[in-house]
C-alpha cells in the first residue's frame, strides 16, 4: 500500500488492547507498531487516537510519546496531538 498510494493521514488506534479471552489478538495497536507504521507508510500526518479513558488501555499518551520519541526524526515529525474534546480547524 505504501509503494501506491501517498497518505495524507493516518488516524493510529493506539492503546495496546488486546482481551484475555482471546489470547494475544490485539484490538488496537502499540506505539512501537505505530512507529512502523509510519516508517513504511510515510503519512503527512499522523494522529494518535483511542489510547486512553478506558482501563483496556495497556499504553497510554506517556508510553506514546516515549516510543516516537525514539523514532528516526522523519517519522517523529508526523506525529500531531489533537486536543481531547476540542474542534478542530483543518487546513485545506
Amino acid at each position: 500500500m505504501a509503494d501506491r498510494f501517498d497518505v495524507d493521514t493516518a488516524l493510529l488506534h493506539l492503546g495496546g488492547v488486546r482481551f484475555p479471552v482471546t489470547g494475544p489478538l490485539r484490538y488496537s495497536m502499540t506505539a512501537g507498531q505505530a512507529v512502523e507504521l509510519c516508517r513504511v507508510l510515510r503519512p503527512r500526518t499522523a494522529i494518535p487516537v483511542h489510547y486512553e479513558g478506558w482501563s483496556h488501555f495497556r499504553q497510554g499518551r506517556d508510553a506514546i510519546e516515549a516510543e516516537f520519541a525514539r523514532a528516526p526524526a522523519d517519522v517523529r515529525a508526523r506525529l500531531r496531538w489533537l486536543p481531547l474534546g476540542e474542534a478542530v480547524q483543518l487546513a485545506a
